[in-house]
């Protein structure tokens, strides 16, 4: 088969679908491999790394989706990358469609077979493909949010972690999956009073014991959102509904009663967000106030440490990478129900049930589009 790495084109996107190591794997399995040049020169991955890894360097993206059977990318396509997909082609990227119809209406209209990487599953029903990215956004959230609260950033001018005789800040994470425990430790790490709010008994038992009596575990009620939300110097939204809209638990009238000063990030962005003054932003411009209140609301926050972020996300895609090249995607999902569970689109179909239902557009199985 025939696999093409296109150039990232969102706003400071250096992250790149494949290393050279993945190259050669692939290569070695009697694969092709086409990499648009200077895709991965951000992070520094040349050229000349990909070509001894044993790629063809294409002179532009229109090549790649012209050629290759498979495409793999980071970030979801962009209009002009939609409409450059075609039928039988496979895309292997984040898709994060439940908020983005534009994005659906030209995956559908392309014909291709789109496989998000945030709902493929694992045996543990965990998402292995949107975890590594969901610990560097949570473990950037933290070195972020004291950023901007510094003064000189339009902050509140506290130290997130205090000194002796001064009261350190509340940091308060919603949400307590992978993107929020990550936040929590490094929180944690920075000696800040730090609570996380989360609607499931189990996972609070499970953060108290991992990590001790320094955590403040709450379960999630209106009431107790609001109570700690209004109270807190860094809020961190790190809620997650797979391949769904991110429901809206903190509202404007919370924001309003903040400190001045005070510091929100929205991890859940990819997904509409789940503060209702959330809107996306790009690393060029990332904050905007709201009632004195600082958004940071970063669509692609692990791109600001691309190299990291690539080579964690390398090794949790190359397997199903493989497996797609190897097999072609219907023989794929047959054998393998997870990966089966990250197609999102087939043929024109929306073969994802959150998806379609964000989206008010007709269901298919992914079993029933694939002929399984």
């Amino acid at each position: 088969m025939l696999i093409g790495v296109p150039k990232e084109v969102v706003n400071n996107e250096y992250r790149v679908g494949l290393t050279p190591s993945s190259v050669r794997e692939l290569i070695h399995q009697g694969h092709k491999v086409l990499v648009e040049t200077r895709a991965g020169a951000g992070i520094g991955l040349d050229d000349a790394d990909y070509k001894s890894a044993g790629a063809t360097i294409a002179r532009n993206a229109a090549k790649i989706f012209a050629t290759a059977n498979l495409i793999v990318k980071v970030k979801e396509p962009q209009p002009d990358e939609c409409r450059m997909l075609r039928q039988q082609q496979i895309l292997y990227t984040y898709l994060h469609l439940a908020s983005d119809p534009e994005q659906a209406e030209g995956l559908l209209k392309s014909g291709c077979s789109a496989i998000a990487y945030e709902t493929v599953t694992n045996a543990r029903g965990g998402l292995p493909l949107l975890a590594p990215m969901s610990e560097v956004a949570g473990r950037m959230s933290v070195q972020i949010g004291a950023h901007y609260l510094e003064k000189a950033q339009g902050g509140a001018g506290i130290l997130i972690g205090g000194v002796p005789g001064v009261k350190a800040a509340n940091v308060v994470v919603i949400g307590g999956g992978i993107a929020g425990t990550h936040a929590v430790r490094i929180a944690l790490g920075m000696e800040a009073v730090v609570t996380v709010i989360d609607k499931n008994p189990e996972r609070l038992r499970a953060l108290d014991e991992l990590f001790g009596a320094g955590l403040n575990t709450i379960y999630s009620t209106v009431d107790s959102i609001e109570q700690y939300v209004i109270n807190a110097d860094l809020v961190i939204g790190a809620v997650l509904v797979p391949g769904a809209t991110a429901p809206k638990l903190i509202s404007r009238k919370m924001i309003k009663r903040m400190r001045p000063g005070s510091v929100v990030i929205d991890i859940a962005i990819d997904q509409g967000g789940c503060f209702e003054t959330s809107r996306a932003t790009t690393h060029a411009d990332p904050v905007y106030t709201v009632d004195g209140v600082t958004h940071y609301c970063v669509a692609n926050m692990p791109g600001s440490v691309a190299r990291t972020s690539t080579f964690a996300l390398n090794n949790a895609t190359l397997p199903f990478a493989l497996a797609l090249a190897n097999k072609g995607i219907r023989q794929a999902c047959v054998d393998d129900p997870h990966l089966l569970n990250g197609l999102n689109i087939h043929a024109g179909q929306v073969t994802y049930q959150a998806v379609a239902n964000a989206l008010k557009l007709k269901y298919t199985s992914a079993k029933k589009a694939l002929g399984i």
